[in-house]
């Protein structure tokens, strides 16, 4: 899977001879990944597993591991946790992002194996694949495809797939 930037936020994902248009960060890719840059750390990456919301959709359709979203999900964002870039439970004192949103975005989640292996304090975490909004704005640094091409590409991936960011 490869995932091309075009111009700006603005890219590409190809996979099995497939397209799709995704949104990338909002400062585009970078070699050169920080933590609140709001780029997409280009790389080759595993896909981890997939979190989704139950009351929202079905189990979407993938051989990756996958899990429902609970009220109590979050991520760690805080270079200055010892929890730092993966999954905890709310409440949480450090900085984190919430899965169970309000907004539509993290109904589905893909989480890259970026800066996991293990976490180094600073270099970029939560990067995810996720829906995009209706007009493809800019992310913090995840790539962002509409629901249905997600779902589309959750169906033909397997545990192997990698996703490989390009500037």
């Amino acid at each position: 899977m490869k995932v091309k930037a075009l111009k700006g936020h603005s890219g590409e994902l190809s996979f099995s001879g497939r397209h799709y248009t995704c949104a990338l960060g909002k400062s585009g890719v970078t070699l050169d990944k920080r933590e609140g840059d709001h780029a997409s750390p280009a790389g080759l990456y595993p896909l981890r597993s997939v979190y989704y919301r139950a009351d929202k959709m079905e189990r979407p359709v993938t051989s990756l591991p996958c899990k429902k979203i609970s009220r109590m999900d979050g991520w760690c964002d805080d270079p200055a946790s010892e929890a730092y870039n993966v999954l905890i439970t709310l409440p949480f004192a450090s900085g984190h992002e919430t899965l169970w949103r309000e907004d539509d975005l993290y109904d589905l989640i893909v989480v890259l194996g970026h800066n996991d292996t293990p976490p180094i304090p600073g270099l970029g975490s939560c990067i995810f694949m996720h829906i995009a909004n209706g007009n493809y704005e800019g992310t913090e640094g995840c790539i962002a495809l509409v629901k249905k091409d997600l779902l589309e590409l959750l169906a033909l991936v397997s545990p192997d797939t990698q996703i490989e960011i390009i500037p």
